[in-house]
């Protein structure tokens, strides 16, 4: 499966990246040719401002149908809390229980992906009438990505999958009945989308090698957080042309590449100055500000604070 930051680049105010949260547990399942899942839980940063999101994502390839699947994300904020067998908060890994005063705070990380076999058993032998029926039978001809509004059913079931009190077989009873019930709620929330609202504007991001450049450009922004690069040059790390770097980069994140790579940087000096304690300097310098002044304007256009301010606070 892909990795969980995957998620991020859907949330509308972005956070610190997954690399620099501690995880506290994951859970994670391959079943081939029927369904896999990742559950993780990280430690919460006091700074985290991320709003609740789910993302469908519905892989097509025409070629190959046993590449085709149906995947969903969820990053959504939590508390942890500790087995009610502990005697003693102290003994758990977490520190907290529901019987505590204090939760730990969390981002919970959870991916579910289906493959073509599993899912287009519910449409076998059946005739297909709508958007919903052509997605399940996979006779949509293009791949795409839509956010999930998370409605009290599908955030309920979500709580049930991170804290319930299963094991063993019964465990993965209890997981493979909630995902379904993911998908049945994910499915309505995709009645009703209109047909072009599905298709992709790039045209050569259908290719999944092309999607792919585009995601490698990202894992590549994220890891010049402090030595930036041009777009020239990620065009041609990734080997792909600039203008379809661009547009395909809007497409798939929904935002641009300046908007995202400045995000990021700036998240991540939030992240520095506040939790690690480090000089506006020194962040400014690891970040490859020419001068502090800069990274100052910078950083108060981002997050509405001078960096000294934050310090303070």
């Amino acid at each position: 499966m892909e990795n969980s930051a995957d998620i991020l680049p859907f949330i509308q105010k972005q956070p610190a990246m997954l690399g620099d949260l501690e995880l506290l547990y994951q859970k994670e399942k391959q079943i081939p040719g029927t369904w896999n899942y990742q559950i993780r839980r990280y430690k919460r940063h006091s700074f985290w401002t991320a709003e609740d999101t789910g993302v469908f994502h519905y892989n097509y390839q025409k070629e190959d149908p046993t590449q085709n699947y149906l995947e969903l994300r969820f990053c959504l904020l939590g508390n942890a809390y500790c087995s009610e067998k502990q005697i003693e908060c102290d003994n758990c890994k977490l520190n907290a229980s529901r019987n505590c005063e204090q939760k730990l705070a969390t981002v919970d990380v959870l991916e579910f992906r289906f493959g073509h076999e599993h899912i287009t058993q519910f449409v076998k032998g059946m005739k297909t009438s709508s958007m919903t029926d052509d997605v399940l039978n996979f006779s949509h001809s293009s791949s795409f990505s839509r956010k999930l509004p998370l409605c009290s059913k599908m955030r309920t079931t979500i709580e049930a999958l991170l804290n319930h009190n299963y094991s063993d077989t019964l465990e993965n009873i209890f997981i493979n009945a909630q995902t379904q019930i993911l998908l049945l709620y994910s499915m309505e929330c995709m009645l009703g989308v209109k047909e072009d609202e599905l298709t992709i504007n790039c045209k050569f991001l259908n290719n999944e090698a092309d999607r792919d450049k585009i995601a490698k450009a990202r894992e590549i922004l994220i890891q010049h957080i402090g030595d930036p690069i041009t777009i020239k040059e990620l065009s041609r790390k990734v080997a792909i042309n600039e203008c379809y770097l661009k547009k395909g980069f809007k497409e798939m994140f929904g935002t641009t590449i300046f908007d995202f790579y400045q995000n990021q940087r700036m998240e991540h000096a939030r992240f520095l100055l506040y939790e690690k304690g480090l000089s506006v300097s020194e962040v400014s310098a690891m970040l490859g500000y020419s001068s502090i002044s800069h990274f100052s304007t910078a950083f108060k256009k981002h997050t509405g604070l001078k960096p000294c301010e934050l310090l303070i606070r």
